[in-house]
């Protein structure tokens, strides 16, 4: 998914969407221009931290 639809999904920020990817955390992939968020890396870091959380 884009960029813009991932911080909608989950809320976060592009800054800080930006920092979980560049650590590592959230994975991405480009096509040409497009920057595209892995929607099984994305929901692999929403259920790790629902964990943490609980």
């Amino acid at each position: 998914m884009r960029v813009n639809d991932a911080c909608r999904f989950t809320g976060i920020g592009r800054s800080k969407l930006y920092l979980l990817i560049a650590s590592g955390e959230i994975e991405i992939i480009t096509l040409g221009a497009s920057t595209l968020v892995v929607t099984d890396s994305l929901r692999r870091f929403i259920i790790k931290k629902r964990r943490r959380a609980s």
